[in-house]
């Protein structure tokens, strides 16, 4: 995880060294909120892109591996909940990997599939071969004695990061209790603060580069250490 007010303090200072203003904590929330989103959005897209790729393969796979480490922290697996005729899927999902019954890999089709395989004495689901389809939020599970032991493996939308705050003598003090860090890879620090700068509107120059350069020393000072 990224600590969000180890980003706020540096964002701050260097929109106060290039005299850009003050950013509420407000206006950085959602700036946050929106920066790690686009970063998470980026690892999908990346993935993707160098899954089609051709080449080295050992460059690719370094690539894909790095990657996939980084949406790590967002990929998890859940059991799913039957209601009335269908499974939901869980809350805060961004994107379903697969659908798994008694441990058993299911497959998704559609449903001109399902009418197809439905009405084939041969080919329509059963216990040992069940099929899913998904509607919207809703995965329905063919045969439809299939009410339990159904889970899904799933990518999750990051938590809205949070930098929360008390009052004190009409300052904005840190309060780390009810502040919510950002949920990325460590290694996302400088481009956190580089996307929020940007979109605050501030025209960065070198800047970046210089405290981003001083932390790569200290890293590597420490690692020596």
């Amino acid at each position: 995880m990224v600590n969000i007010d180890t980003v706020y303090q540096k964002v701050l200072a260097i929109a106060n060294k290039e005299q850009r203003g003050y950013i509420t904590p407000q206006e950085f929330n959602l700036f946050a909120d929106q920066a790690q989103l686009d970063i998470f959005e980026q690892y999908i897209y990346d993935i993707n892109q160098f899954g089609k790729a051709k080449g080295n393969n050992t460059e690719y796979s370094d690539m894909l591996e790095l990657l996939n480490e980084k949406l790590s922290i967002f990929k998890d697996l859940k059991n799913l909940v039957y209601t009335t005729d269908h499974f939901k899927t869980v809350a805060n999902t961004y994107k379903i990997g697969s659908i798994f019954y008694n441990n058993k890999k299911i497959q998704e089709i559609n449903d001109g599939e399902f009418i197809y395989l439905n009405n084939s004495p041969l080919l329509k689901p059963t216990l040992t071969n069940p099929v899913y389809v998904k509607r919207d939020d809703k995965l329905y599970v063919y045969p439809q004695q299939i009410t339990s032991n159904v889970t899904c493996s799933f990518i999750k939308k990051p938590i809205k990061p949070r930098w929360s705050y008390v009052v004190v003598n009409g300052e904005a003090l840190y309060n780390a209790n009810n502040s919510q860090n950002f949920k990325l890879h460590v290694s996302e620090e400088n481009n956190l603060i580089n996307k929020i700068l940007q979109l605050a509107g501030i025209t960065m120059g070198n800047e970046l580069y210089q405290v981003a350069s001083q932390e790569e020393v200290k890293d590597i000072q420490q690692e020596k250490v």
